[in-house]
């Protein structure tokens, strides 16, 4: 009688043997899941009256170094700067995952028609979102800005626009190297019209790579509504927002008040690379040949 051992689940094995690369990744994924805690949380934790109202200036002596009332000093506002820290975290995940999230509704559909169609629609379209490629992301947003205006929508929809080729590139490549296997000859032949065969057989084959574009582009994401804050184009003043708190910073910053660069800096950085780690890791997983 011979005795068979079970085999781990892959995820046990994740977490028993984790290479370097996984490791980076389950650090990547604890700081984003943090960010987006402390951003829901925010509002509840200034109801119990733990955070400071971040939109109430010159309600607290300015430019106090970081003590026990204010962990991380105030501004010359008188800004809590703690309070602004957490707060601007939740501003810039509503802009990132709605501008990646638009990036993604766009390039997506639009690189599965082109790379599945073919012709005429296709080099029509690989000549725009090549044109659009070639341009700098901060460039092409700043422009967008000035046009649309401030807002959350508004700033999502001007750094939306630089992400869609690169959806679209992925995707369309994907779709023209997909739809001469078999099964996808197979549907055709059986009279399978345009739409079934580009939702049922092309789509969950075609987007292995999308998650990883979605958190990279997301940490970048983050320091391009950073730039936009600092030129004054991004949120409305009002809005804590890290970008335009390190523009307010920059003034004091020769004076030795250098709380309120730091903090508002370190929590974007930290975010971005949190974001970075994970899209990495991700990437790992969607490529078997980076596995081996």
């Amino acid at each position: 009688m011979t005795i068979t051992t079970r085999q781990l689940p892959s995820f046990l094995k994740f977490t028993k043997n984790p290479t370097l690369s996984q490791g980076l990744m389950l650090i990547g994924l604890c700081m984003t899941l943090f960010f987006i805690f402390i951003a829901f949380l925010a509002p509840v934790f200034q109801s119990w009256g733990w955070l400071q109202n971040p939109k109430e200036f010159l309600s607290n002596p300015i430019h106090n170094a970081p003590s026990a009332k204010h962990w991380f000093g105030t501004s010359r506002l008188g800004y809590d700067v703690f309070s602004r820290t957490i707060f601007s975290a939740q501003a810039a995940l509503q802009v990132v995952i709605l501008a990646t999230a638009l990036s993604m509704i766009v390039g997506v559909p639009l690189g599965m028609v082109s790379g599945y169609l073919g012709g005429r629609l296709d080099k029509v379209l690989l000549f725009l979102m090549d044109s659009i490629y070639t341009l700098p992301g901060l460039l092409l947003s700043v422009t967008l800005a000035f046009v649309v205006g401030r807002g959350i929508l508004n700033a999502a929809i001007a750094i939306s626009i630089a992400y869609i080729p690169q959806y679209y590139r992925v995707v369309r490549n994907d779709t023209v190297s997909v739809k001469t296997e078999v099964y996808i000859e197979a549907a055709q032949a059986m009279g399978a019209s345009t739409w079934i065969v580009l939702s049922r057989y092309l789509f969950f084959n075609v987007i292995q790579s999308v998650p990883v574009l979605f958190t990279l582009n997301a940490a970048d994401a983050i320091l391009v509504l950073g730039g936009l804050g600092f030129l004054g184009l991004g949120l409305p003043e009002d809005v804590p927002e890290w970008g335009y708190d390190l523009k307010q910073a920059l003034e004091a910053l020769p004076t030795g008040i250098w709380w309120t660069t730091l903090f508002p800096g370190l929590g974007m950085t930290i975010m971005v690379v949190g974001l970075s780690l994970l899209g990495e890791g991700l990437n790992e997983f969607v490529n078997p040949r980076l596995r081996r």
